[in-house]
């Protein structure tokens, strides 16, 4: 389930990002204590690895396997390949299999466990791994034959599952395609059999989705738009339909593997509680600020279904909705299954596995599927891992969340720089419990939410007209003011 807010730039220049946007994220970095470069000893053992990686004896070269990403893309997680089964459908899908390349306590496995997971932000990524295998040896790159964990999930014409395997495997991507790629292929008419399969059985999946109360969030990535004289503009990139597809193929495989884990008592799942019933007041209020209808009888699920990503304002919506996600955390066992093991909005039992490239825990929760499918014992080094794992999980998720609201919160400062003083149209969405007289505004247009201050209590849920006194892009602060 994508949880990240993907700020990406698109610029008239050849330098890609402005200059105060790239010393802002390093600032920001700073901050952070992170940094893209990894210590010589990492990259000297994560080269040898590359060179001599682990290749399991199973030939599945013969799958068509294709990779669809965001252009320019490089850590390649995911292949996938589906075919019609009589009736029904089997699902092919091939991820890195980084634990050939990282050897349990070295260098590289040491440093992964620090990082936690990639983090993404104005094209200033700040790896997991070293290139040399995120980015080369280990990422399923086109026309190379590399290492993975292979699932093979059959499902009925229906959409439901109803066998899965995983096992190690040789396989080849035959094609690194784009969204807009795989889009094009599939309208035209173009497309493999297996394109037009991934079609069916998402929009099949989707439906089973919300039969069953669940929802996935199709984030949007927002683009950081610099023309030729140096403006700045924030945008939400439209989402296509085969991001959703693809998505669902995802979902589907972290749904399996946690059935496979609950059932043998031993796994790592991710986990979410129920919304705070304050939270979905608070996205009421939002939905309002931005002129978008939510009757008052219509559930969460429900109304996230009536979204188009493609529109700006509900684009925002879809970003405001992530304050639902709070409280998701991970949860490892092994023996007695957790006392609430479910991710709430996806109303099912769950586990990242499918993006080992950029998040740890995947390496782990796979190796257990892994295991599980080949009646063998879980590696000792998962298992001893397994008590200590969420916390270090947890910690990187909330460094990712201060990056990704870091560059958010300066990308924001950079729109609106050239604009104190200026009056904007809005509504209070949220006021402070310890300070009435402060709280949280989001503005019609552009489609901000940043904090604003009164001399009076702010009006909770009320359009205000609030005035622009703060946007430094050195500290990354927007305020505005009631008055």
């Amino acid at each position: 389930m994508p949880s990240n807010r993907v700020v990406r730039v698109r610029s008239s220049s050849a330098d890609g990002a402005p200059a105060p946007l790239r010393e802002g994220v390093v600032r920001l970095q700073e901050e952070l204590g992170v940094t893209p470069a990894f210590p010589p000893e990492v990259e000297e053992a994560a080269a040898r690895a590359a060179a001599n990686p682990r290749l399991p004896e199973l030939d599945r070269t013969d799958l068509p396997f294709v990779t669809i990403d965001p252009e320019g893309a490089r850590d390649l997680d995911q292949a996938l390949h589906l075919e019609r089964d009589g009736d029904g459908y089997v699902v092919h899908y091939a991820i890195a299999d980084v634990a050939a390349f990282v050897e349990p306590g070295g260098p590289v496995d040491v440093e992964a466990n620090k990082r936690g997971e990639t983090l993404y932000g104005a094209d200033m990524k700040v790896p997991l791994h070293p290139k040399v295998i995120s980015e080369d040896a280990g990422s399923l790159l086109p026309d190379q034959v590399r290492p993975a964990l292979l699932w093979t999930i059959r499902l009925t014409a229906e959409g439901e599952r109803t066998d899965v395997t995983v096992e190690r495997a040789r396989v080849c991507s035959t094609a690194q395609l784009t969204y807009d790629d795989a889009q094009r292929a599939i309208d035209s008419g173009e497309a493999s059999e297996s394109l037009v399969v991934l079609k069916e059985v998402g929009e099949l999946r989707l439906a089973r989705e919300a039969a069953r109360g669940g929802v996935s969030l199709p984030l949007p990535e927002q683009e950081v738009t610099v023309s030729e004289d140096g403006a700045w503009s924030l945008e939400f990139r439209s989402l296509l339909p085969v991001e959703q597809w693809n998505a669902q193929i995802s979902l589907l495989t972290g749904f399996a593997a946690a059935s496979l884990m609950v059932y043998a008592r031993v796994g790592l799942l991710r986990t979410l509680p129920p919304a705070d019933p304050r939270d979905v007041k608070r996205l009421h209020r939002e939905a309002r600020a931005l002129g978008i209808e939510w009757p008052a009888e219509m559930l969460y699920p429900d109304f996230v279904r009536t979204l188009d990503p493609t529109q700006p304002k509900h684009a925002a919506m879809l970003v405001a909705c992530t304050r639902l996600l709070r409280g998701a955390g991970y949860v490892g066992f092994d023996g007695e299954v957790p006392a609430d093991p479910r991710h709430a909005a996806l109303a099912s039992e769950y586990a990242h596995v499918t993006a080992p490239l950029r998040r740890l825990g995947d390496r782990y929760a796979g190796e257990v599927c892994v295991a599980l499918c080949a009646d063998t014992d879980v590696p000792a080094w998962v298992l001893e891992a397994l008590p200590g794992l969420p916390k270090t999980l947890q910690d990187s998720a909330r460094r990712a969340r201060q990056y990704e609201n870091g560059v958010l919160d300066l990308v924001e400062a950079g729109l609106l720089s050239s604009r104190v003083g200026e009056e904007f149209a809005g509504v209070v969405v949220d006021v402070r419990d310890d300070d009435p007289k402060r709280g949280t505004v989001t503005l019609e247009d552009p489609a901000v939410e940043a904090p604003v201050r009164s001399e009076r209590d702010l009006p909770l849920g009320t359009d205000v007209r609030a005035r622009l006194t703060v946007a430094d892009l050195a500290t990354r602060k927007v305020e505005l003011v009631v008055e």
